[in-house]
């Protein structure tokens, strides 16, 4: 949640900022601001897009080489220019902008309130500004050596970068819990939540670590301390990211290029690690622990949103193909209930990020039990990336659509590689079997080129139900996950009400929604249980509700009784998701489009959950 971005060097700061903040909007969009130092101290707030900000420091002093902005995700306090970041101390000699949760916020308020420090806004972000000042005047101390002493007090996640008026030549930053990143240049410094406002101008990076404070200089020097005030030597990184990915590339929203790009990114998860020719796959951040992911007794995923669903599937393919039990939690209650975790347990974690905060909380928990944890990330360098004891990165390229769409193959893609691996490895299943399921992999990028060649048919239904205000997603086995997915989808960026059940289920309940206004989509795809899935359409057909079945190619019998037929190329049962899950994307983008919401930008929702 919330994106940071920071300069220090030789050029001017203002463009630098606004261009990193529209980068990392998709991190936070209820506000915007930023301050700028040239001898005088300019900090400019609006509620709002990012756009908004720019629009009203059109006409105000945009000079200076130095400077800190910030878009938000409100957590303390209502969306508003006041709440909006940076937010600076009661002498307004610091200035502060700050990703995460200061949990101890009211006492430190309480007692920093009793020493004549006055507070403007509802935020955490105030008081952890006004407690670095108190310390630093209390004390004489420097910035950074301030910074460092205030956070020893703090309870809670942050990233922050730290602006003092009296000394324009220097920025503080400090992380734990939630990214930053540092871009070094010539004699330049870049601070960001993560690499896209950075790339554009350097591709060296450092990562900063949990309970790390950097201390960035205009004369090129940069120092990098633990909160224990012991000095760490700097990590220098190769950003691996292109600048073409952050881009629309002429697409109307990011979200509909991502979907496009899935071929693409499916194919680039399996570059390297899946030979159909040959018959293997090889995974290359399993090896080291293979042999003990292999005697595991239990396989525990935990994961958040999207990711949990492509847990589900993940539990599918492991207890179906490698005949291991496995538990899907969601991270935010698998660490409250005392579960039980031990030393044959392998968690497995699932971000985009590599940073989600409940799922890197989960993580702790697993370790201090005993258990072998596992990554599976998209973004590089991510806390999760290098928490864990191995993983892997799904490589699909910088996601920046809020809903995830290219993200969830490529973590389906990696979750079937892992069960074909082992599965081989294991004798779970028959070398012929394997040896079907990989070449069907290996299809996979191109079967997904066509469902999207279909586009235009999927634009057409949803145009037919963009009216509703609920509708139900049935699947069975492999597609309940994808139902439960494609549920989330509608809701995410339509603010249409959608659930996702498993089709049996439906008489359990949700059938006495169904009428005439209740579409009801139906992964209709199972070859082991087709004649149950017709059976579903035809109780809701009963009670007159609207259907739209996705079906392989050529199929009958579904494609008579259901008011839309999509279809989709056939392939083996585990590997529907893959396929399934697109038509789904293009639904729920064209009716959201249709109804005229912010697709890549949905309300309320940010793209990196960073706090609890």
């Amino acid at each position: 949640m919330c994106g940071i971005v920071a300069y220090l060097g030789k050029k001017q700061a203002y463009p630098i900022l606004v261009k990193g903040l529209k980068r990392l909007e998709y991190r936070g969009y209820d506000s915007s601001g930023i301050a700028l130092l040239n001898g005088k101290l300019n900090v400019y707030k609006k509620k709002g897009k990012v756009k908004e900000l720019e629009d009203f420091v059109e006409t105000q002093s945009k000079s200076g080489t130095i400077g800190i902005g910030h878009t938000r995700w409100a957590t303390h306090g209502k969306p508003d220019d006041t709440n909006a970041h940076p937010h600076t101390s009661s002498s307004g000699r610091l200035t502060l902008v700050h990703n995460g949760i200061i949990e101890n916020y009211a006492l430190l308020k309480e007692a920093l309130t009793k020493l004549g420090h006055t507070f403007k806004s509802e935020t955490d972000t105030e008081v952890l500004v006004n407690l670095i000042e108190e310390v630093q005047n209390a004390d004489g101390l420097s910035l950074e050596e301030a910074v460092r002493v205030a956070l020893t007090k703090v309870v809670g996640a942050y990233a922050i970068v730290v602006l003092d008026k009296n000394e324009p030549d220097k920025l503080v930053a400090a992380r734990q819990s939630s990214p930053l990143v540092v871009g070094i240049g010539e004699d330049e410094f870049y601070l960001a939540s993560d690499g896209t406002p950075i790339v554009e101008y350097t591709k060296k990076v450092i990562y900063l670590k949990d309970e790390e404070i950097v201390t960035v200089k205009r004369n090129g020097d940069i120092s990098i301390k633990s909160i224990n005030n012991e000095l760490q030597t700097p990590f220098i990184q190769e950003l691996e990211m292109e600048i073409e990915a952050l881009e629309k590339g002429g697409y109307d929203f990011f979200m509909l290029k991502e979907i496009h790009e899935q071929p693409k990114t499916i194919a680039e998860c399996m570059r390297g690690r899946l030979n159909a020719e040959e018959g293997w796959v090889s995974l290359g951040g399993v090896q080291e622990l293979k042999e003990k992911m292999l005697a595991a007794q239990r396989f525990i995923i935990v994961s958040c949103g999207t990711s949990w669903h492509s847990g589900l599937i993940g539990e599918y393919l492991f207890e179906d193909l490698v005949r291991i039990p496995v538990e899907v939690e969601y991270a935010s209650e698998f660490r409250y209930r005392n579960p039980v975790i031990t030393d044959k347990d392998i968690v497995i974690a699932i971000s985009q990020s590599g940073e989600t905060a409940d799922t890197l909380a989960a993580l702790k928990l697993a370790k201090e039990k005993g258990a072998l944890t596992f990554g599976i990330v998209n973004v590089v360098g991510s806390s999760i990336a290098r928490f864990t004891d191995a993983g892997c990165y799904i490589h699909v390229g910088p996601e920046i659509g809020v809903a995830s769409t290219k993200a969830f193959t490529g973590q389906v893609t990696l979750l079937t590689m892992l069960a074909l691996m082992f599965a081989k490895e294991k004798k779970t299943i028959s070398d012929t079997y394997f040896n079907q399921l990989v070449t069907e992999l290996d299809r996979i990028p191109e079967k997904v080129a066509e469902v999207l060649a279909i586009n235009k048919q999927i634009e057409y239904i949803a145009g037919e139900i963009k009216d509703a205000q609920n509708a139900l997603y049935l699947g069975r086995g492999y597609n309940f996950p994808v139902a439960l997915e494609g549920a989330l989808k509608l809701k995410e960026i339509s603010y249409i009400h959608a659930e996702g059940y498993p089709a049996a289920e439906m008489k359990h309940g949700p059938i006495a929604l169904i009428d005439e206004n209740m579409p009801v989509v139906v992964i209709a795809t199972n070859s082991s249980a087709y004649e149950k899935i017709t059976s579903n359409i035809q109780e809701v057909k009963a009670r007159r509700g609207i259907v739209i079945a996705i079906v392989e190619k050529g199929e009958q019998e579904i494609s008579k009784i259901a008011d839309y037929t999509i279809e989709i190329p056939a392939t083996e049962e585990p590997l529907t998701p893959l396929i399934a899950s697109i038509p789904l994307q293009l639904l729920s983008y064209h009716i959201a489009v249709m109804r005229g919401c912010n697709v890549d930008q949905p309300r309320n929702l940010a793209k990196s959950v960073t706090v609890e």
